[in-house]
C-alpha cells in the first residue's frame, strides 16, 4: 500500500504566521533606521566635542601669549627695580598655570579625537582631525514641529509593527484551538481474495481531543503582546518629555549666548584692550591686569561653553525628535 498524507489548518493559521513574520521584519527595518539614527547624533556630538576643545586650545593660547607678555614686561620693571620680586613671581606662576591648563586641554582632545575616531570605526592610529565652526545650524522648526516629528520617529514605529506582529501571534495561538484536518489518498492491490485488483483509499483524520485549550500558548502570547503595548506607551510618553524638556533647554542656552556674544564679552574685550594699554604706561599694577585677563579668559570660556552645549542640544533635541533635516558639515 502506498499513500500520501497532508494535513490542513481549518482557522488560517497560515496566514497569521505570514502576517507576524511580515510585521517583524518591518519591526526590524524601523528598529535599523533608530540606530542609523542615534548613531549619527552619537558621531555629531563627538565631533562637536572634539571642535570645541580645538577652539577652546586655540583661546587659551591667545590667553597665555598675553600672560607671557606682561610676564616679560614685569621682569624688565623687576631688573630695573620698579616692581617687586613678588610681581615677577605672581606673573611667572600666572603663566604657568596658562600653560599647565593648555597641557590640560591637549590631552583632552587627543582622547575626544580617539573617541570620534572609535565611533567612525577608524584605524586605531589614525586620529581624526574637525574643522569647522561650533555655532549650532538656524532652526527651521518650533515646538509643535518637532512634536508633530516625534509621532514618526523609528523607534514608535518599530513597536506599532511590533505589536502587531504580537497581535498576529496571539491570534495564531487562539487558532490553534481548532483541530487540523489530515486528509490521506493510498493506492495499493487487494487482499488475497481480490488479487489482482487496485483499491484506492480516502481517508480524513482528526486529533484527540477534538478541541484543545492551548491555555499555554495563548498565556505567553498574551504576555508578550501587553509587554509590547506597556513599553510603546512608554516610548510615546518618554518621547514627547525627552523633546518638550530638550526644547526649553534649546531656548535657555540661544538666550544665554545672544546675551554672552551681544553684553558681556565685548565689554570684557574692551577692558582687556584698556588694562594692556595701561600697564605698559604703569597707570595700573600686574594684578589689575592680571584680574581683567582673567575675567576676559572666564567670559570666553562661559561663551565657548555655552555655545558648545547648545550646538550639543540642537544635536540631541533633532534626534529625539526624529526631525530628518538635510545633513550639514559644521
Amino acid at each position: 500500500m502506498i499513500g500520501l498524507t497532508q494535513t490542513f489548518e481549518i482557522a488560517g493559521q497560515q496566514g497569521m504566521r505570514h502576517s507576524a513574520a511580515k510585521q517583524a521584519l518591518a519591526a526590524m527595518e524601523e528598529s535599523i533606521s533608530e540606530t542609523r539614527c542615534q548613531l549619527h547624533a552619537a558621531v555629531e556630538q563627538r565631533f562637536v566635542q572634539a571642535l570645541g576643545l580645538q577652539m577652546r586650545i586655540q583661546m587659551e593660547e591667545k590667553i597665555l601669549g598675553l600672560i607671557q607678555g606682561a610676564e616679560a614686561v614685569v621682569e624688565k620693571r623687576v631688573a630695573a627695580g620698579e616692581d617687586s620680586r613678588l610681581d615677577g613671581n605672581l606673573a611667572r606662576v600666572e603663566a604657568e598655570r596658562a600653560q599647565n591648563q593648555l597641557s590640560l586641554l591637549r590631552e583632552q582632545l587627543v582622547q575626544a579625537r580617539a573617541d570620534l575616531a572609535a565611533m567612525l570605526q577608524l584605524p586605531a592610529d589614525s586620529l581624526p582631525e574637525v574643522a569647522g565652526n561650533i555655532d549650532p545650524q538656524p532652526a527651521s522648526y518650533g515646538l509643535n514641529e518637532l512634536l508633530i516629528s516625534s509621532a514618526n520617529r523609528p523607534l514608535l514605529h518599530m513597536f506599532e509593527y511590533e505589536e502587531k506582529s504580537r497581535q498576529s501571534r496571539l491570534d495564531l495561538e487562539h487558532a490553534k484551538v481548532y483541530p487540523d484536518i489530515t486528509l490521506g489518498l493510498g493506492t495499493g492491490r487487494g487482499t488475497p481474495d481480490t488479487a489482482g485488483l487496485k483499491v484506492t483509499t480516502l481517508s480524513i483524520s482528526l486529533p484527540l481531543p477534538l478541541f484543545r485549550r492551548n491555555d499555554t500558548g495563548i498565556g505567553r502570547a498574551m504576555t508578550e503582546l501587553t509587554q509590547v503595548q506597556v513599553q510603546k506607551q512608554a516610548a510615546q510618553r518618554d518621547t514627547r518629555a525627552q523633546v518638550i524638556a530638550l526644547w526649553e533647554r534649546f531656548e535657555k542656552l540661544r538666550v544665554r549666548v545672544g546675551r554672552l556674544t551681544t553684553s558681556v564679552l565685548p565689554a570684557l574685550e574692551e577692558n582687556q584692550r584698556l588694562s594692556v594699554v595701561s600697564f605698559r604706561e604703569g597707570e595700573i599694577g600686574l594684578t589689575q591686569l592680571l584680574l581683567v585677563n582673567r575675567q576676559l579668559l572666564d567670559g570666553q570660556r562661559d561663551l565657548l561653553d555655552a555655545r558648545t552645549e547648545l550646538c550639543l542640544t540642537q544635536v540631541a533635541l533633532e534626534a529625539a525628535a526624529g526631525w530628518q533635516s538635510a545633513p550639514s558639515l559644521r
